[in-house]
């Protein structure tokens, strides 16, 4: 996909890879609307990057928000790509506790509404949106970018809520890639491992060298711009589509 002058939504566009990706893909030329939970950060953001952008305060899981997040995008342009980043959990824990005590359903239930149930919820839409797009060459309208985790392939203890939530994501690529074939848009996930975002970067060095010591090489952390790359990447390689592409340093994480 030609990626000049078309529009974007990023969700979660206001964090730490939403807005390293933000900032890349208005550097190849895109229009971004930047939606996110925290609208005033998205405004900083918008206000910091100029008419590339128009920021969008909202909830993924709330159908107008996703439909102002859509009409914002398509008033600066084509809206031929969607990056899902929104996510997060709401805490953790084993499912039963070593004192005996299950873990709390409520939990679980907002951790897959944050993650799997948003980014459905804003993929279904938003496709919906494209498939008025006029076609390339190729029949290509538009591309849908989710965010998973390697955590959803080899989650570890305390993370059955996240790591049940990221494995959603890793499994709806195919099928909703399949679904979303004939009006022609392509679906691919990216599985990150551990990102130095600005949250993981404030942690101590004591734990930033335990967070690092398995990743194979380079040993350290992603940068929030080599998720951004990925992302263009998939946007741009049309035979790409229905993947789910780790982003780790060749890391594993262990059971503890």
């Amino acid at each position: 996909m030609n990626l000049k002058g078309r529009s974007a939504i990023v969700t979660g566009g206001a964090g730490g890879l939403g807005s390293a990706t933000v900032r890349h893909l208005v550097g190849s030329g895109m229009h971004v609307a930047i939606f996110d939970r925290d609208g005033d950060r998205a405004g900083e953001l918008a206000k910091e990057l100029g008419d590339p952008t128009i920021a969008v305060g909202g909830d993924v899981i709330d159908d107008e928000d996703v439909a102002a997040a859509i009409r914002a995008a398509t008033s600066l342009g084509t809206l031929s790509l969607l990056v899902n980043v929104a996510g997060g959990g709401v805490g953790g824990g084993r499912t039963v506790a070593r004192d005996g005590t299950p873990h709390e359903k409520t939990a679980f239930v907002m951790t897959m509404e944050m993650n799997a149930i948003g980014t459905f919820n804003t993929s279904r839409l938003t496709a919906a949106a494209m498939a008025g797009n006029e076609p390339d060459e190729e029949g290509e309208r538009g591309v849908v970018v989710n965010t998973a985790s390697i955590a959803g392939y080899e989650g570890q203890v305390g993370q059955v809520a996240y790591g049940s939530a990221k494995a959603a994501i890793l499994g709806m690529t195919l099928p909703m890639a399949r679904d979303l074939a004939p009006i022609g848009v392509r679906v691919c996930a990216i599985a990150p491992g551990t990102m130095g975002t600005p949250i993981m970067l404030s942690v101590s060095d004591r734990m930033k060298e335990g967070l690092v010591k398995d990743v194979v090489f380079p040993g350290r952390m992603g940068r929030p711009e080599e998720f951004a790359l990925l992302v263009e990447s998939i946007a741009r390689n049309s035979y790409l589509n229905g993947e789910n592409i780790r982003l780790d340093g060749a890391l594993r994480f262990a059971p503890k």
